[in-house]
């Protein structure tokens, strides 16, 4: 029996319900030790062990069931020994919910001039001080091991948009190498702290139908607690990458979660739900929340607009989060022109509660099977009020 086949006894396998279809839209609940999900869930992104912007008590509040944490940072600060003399990035960031640990691999994309792959890995050069690291399959596997997550991620090449055919099949070919070498550290070596850990393996190929089957098929064939489509929302068309999340779901069992990663927009990830995937992350509503845009349901408002100077109304009439109960359009356009740190925190506030909300309310409408109508009139909705606002910086 091949040496992935061998599962230690000390690792449980994610518990994954499928509770009810509407269509290919999916209402399930993932198992971990530390705490049910309910999907479809959308994960705020905590890189460096914090979500931007907002403290954990308000994550909680604003229902927030899962974060995401990234190998890559938090290996280089504050390292994985530091982490582990801790007992974990749970006890050492207070959070008492699941955490999901990206491996890495999109740093292998995002910092491209400060990377050298090959099939043992990947060399990276920090940018913090220009020190040399070597990522491999197994390292990546042990320092999430040190991190805790209740999911981990395999080791994976994101590869960049576009890419001609023949580099993405090899590419795709060696993530498929990595992520078997990932499962076998990750079976031989177990969890540290007393708690289960899961392990995903990442589909890739571009925007090759071909070889996304080819990757999706694979990844089935070494068996993972779950599935993640990768390498998508790098700059492809929103239509191509509907299509390859066409492609990939058809493939992943039905059993098992899937995680479309890095996406999106609310539009991409009701679209999204509706081809049947469970799980999101994305820097969107957090990153843009900083930057005085928030996501209503009637579109995208830029505070920073002079329209709103003298708008008292809350930024989401229909919104029921802190923010909106509290403060007014004018209020946050004004925390923003003068750049007190309170703007931030309530914009981030919002637009994760507007995220978590749609996902609940997708959810709902999963169970009662009238997803079809509600997703047409969000969609519809969410249209309405698209300004044509000034562009904002992607860093504030």
């Amino acid at each position: 029996m091949p040496l992935w086949q061998v599962r230690s006894e000390t690792l449980t396998q994610l518990k994954f319900k499928l509770v009810t279809s509407d269509g290919r839209a999916r209402a399930g609940v993932i198992e971990t030790d530390h705490g049910s999900v309910e999907t479809p869930a959308f994960m705020p992104v905590g890189t460096q062990g914090s979500v931007k912007a907002i403290e954990q008590r308000e994550l909680v509040e604003v229902g927030a069931q899962i974060i995401l944490g990234n190998t890559y940072h938090l290996y280089l600060r504050p390292g994985g020994d530091l982490l582990q003399a801790a007992g974990g990035l749970h006890k050492f960031i207070n959070w008492t919910r699941p955490i999901l640990t990206d491996s890495g691999g999109y740093q292998v994309f995002s910092l491209n001039d400060l990377r050298d792959i090959d099939e043992t890995g990947v060399t990276f050069k920090s940018h913090l001080d220009g020190s040399m690291h070597l990522f491999t399959p197994e390292s990546v596997v042990q320092i999430q091991r040190q991190l805790g997550s209740d999911i981990m991620m395999v080791l994976d090449e994101c590869a960049p948009f576009p890419s001609d055919l023949e580099y993405a099949r090899r590419s795709n070919a060696m993530t498929v190498r990595w992520a078997e070498r990932c499962k076998i550290a990750a079976e031989n070596q177990g969890p540290l702290y007393g708690h289960s850990q899961a392990l995903f393996g990442i589909v890739q190929g571009s925007v090759y139908p071909e070889i996304r089957t080819q990757s999706a098929q694979a990844l089935v064939r070494l068996g993972f607690d779950g599935y993640a489509i990768g390498g998508l929302a790098v700059g492809e068309p929103a239509e191509v990458m509907y299509h390859i999340v066409d492609v990939c779901e058809p493939i992943l069992p039905t059993d098992k979660p899937r995680y479309l990663m890095g996406v999106g927009t609310p539009e991409n990830l009701i679209e999204a739900v509706s081809r049947g995937v469970d799980m999101f992350d994305c820097v969107l509503p957090t990153r843009n929340g900083r930057n005085a845009n928030l996501f209503t349901r009637k579109g995208d408002i830029n505070l920073r607009n002079a329209k709103y100077k003298a708008d008292f109304r809350p930024p989401d009439e229909e919104c029921g989060c802190y923010t909106c109960r509290n403060f007014t359009r004018a209020y946050l356009r004004h925390l923003f022109q003068v750049k007190e740190i309170l703007g931030l925190q309530l914009a981030t506030i919002h637009n994760l509660s507007l995220y978590l909300l749609l996902m609940s309310e997708a959810r709902n409408a999963i169970l009662a099977h009238r997803f079809p109508a509600w997703k047409s009139e969000v969609l519809r909705r969410l249209k309405l009020e698209k300004e044509d606002s000034e562009t904002v910086s992607t860093q504030l």
